[in-house]
């Protein structure tokens, strides 16, 4: 990144890797990124026609996600520092996330992916209040389970939503999650155990239909979540990340809402709702625009009592707490 520009971001997927085995692998996801990494970041440098001597500052996730292959990116971006003598900043995953889509604090952020599915309010950036979360199975991972239950292979969820355009959305009455619910949470393990059970039941049951009827009952429990903590909240912008922001349907309800209720509604670029190291980049630069700016050889800002920067460990699991300023 120059400034808030993105200057490159490029992306090594692996999902031919993962496909025979019908889902990510932890041990040949971290194998892989110890291959390609060095590769990428020199690719990187390439195509946004810079050289590491240009390079003011390092950025990279230390937390949540599968431990082996946050420890290459995070090992690899505190030695790139620290040879170069210049500040590395640990990200959290989500804040990538909530930093992907253009906005202005205050707002309220929808998380929706495949290891995540959070509503957090935020006043400023760095400043995250979680609202709630989803109490078992993240939208992303039922949209992967159900495609799975349709024979539909890995990755499940952009192929379900491609033949949810074939089928009728209201040919199986799936039931809402959480309907009665004061608070803010979500829930989609029952909503898969649903369709595991029609399907079980009604084994000539059209495909089509039944992705189509659930991908909607999904984008509903989503919807109509997040209108309620709009309302409690009171805020106007609203934010949604996460590779589910990618979702043709999701999209078009949020345009529904964005002019129901008056408020705007930002959601990435279809390049950054996935994981990616550009959202990584763009968090860091919030982070140090907003005064929140350590140092590689100084505490982390993100909580307090942290080991210093080039020292922070992986945390495979790390709830997304307010950034303390240094």
């Amino acid at each position: 990144m120059r400034g808030n520009d993105v200057l490159a971001n490029v992306v090594a997927s692996q999902t031919a890797l993962h496909e025979a085995f019908g889902g990510v692998v932890p041990e040949q996801a971290s194998r892989e990124h110890l291959n390609v990494i060095d590769q990428v970041c020199q690719q990187a440098l390439a195509t946004a026609g810079v050289s590491l001597a240009e390079i003011d500052a390092v950025a990279a996730t230390y937390g949540p996600g599968l431990v082996g292959a946050l420890l290459v990116g995070l090992n690899y971006a505190r030695a790139l520092a620290w040879s170069r003598d210049i500040p590395f900043i640990p990200i959290h995953h989500l804040a990538g996330h909530i930093a992907a889509a253009t906005s202005q604090a205050p707002f309220l952020c929808l998380i929706a992916s495949g290891g995540h599915t959070s509503l957090f309010d935020v006043p400023a950036w760095g400043d995250y209040l979680e609202l709630g979360k989803s109490r078992d199975d993240a939208a992303g991972e039922a949209f992967d389970k159900v495609a799975r239950l349709l024979g539909l292979g890995y990755p499940g969820g952009p192929a379900l939503s491609r033949l949810a355009t074939e089928g009728e959305a209201s040919a199986y009455a799936f039931t809402p999650p959480l309907r009665q619910q004061t608070g803010f949470d979500f829930s989609f393990s029952g909503l898969k155990t649903a369709v595991a059970t029609l399907l079980r039941n009604q084994p000539d049951a059209n495909p089509a239909d039944v992705a189509a009827s659930f991908e909607a009952t999904v984008v509903t429990s989503l919807i109509h979540v997040t209108t309620r903590a709009l309302e409690k909240t009171g805020r106007t912008r609203l934010v949604v990340a996460g590779g589910v922001a990618a979702n043709r349907l999701l999209r078009e309800r949020l345009e529904a809402l964005s002019a129901e209720l008056g408020i705007d509604v930002s959601v990435p670029a279809l390049e950054l709702t996935t994981d990616n190291g550009a959202m990584i980049a763009l968090a860091a630069q919030h982070h140090v625009a907003t005064a929140h700016t350590p140092d590689a050889r100084t505490p982390d800002a993100r909580t307090p009592n942290t080991p210093d920067a080039l020292t922070i460990d992986a945390a495979p699991y790390l709830p997304l707490q307010p950034v303390k300023p240094t």
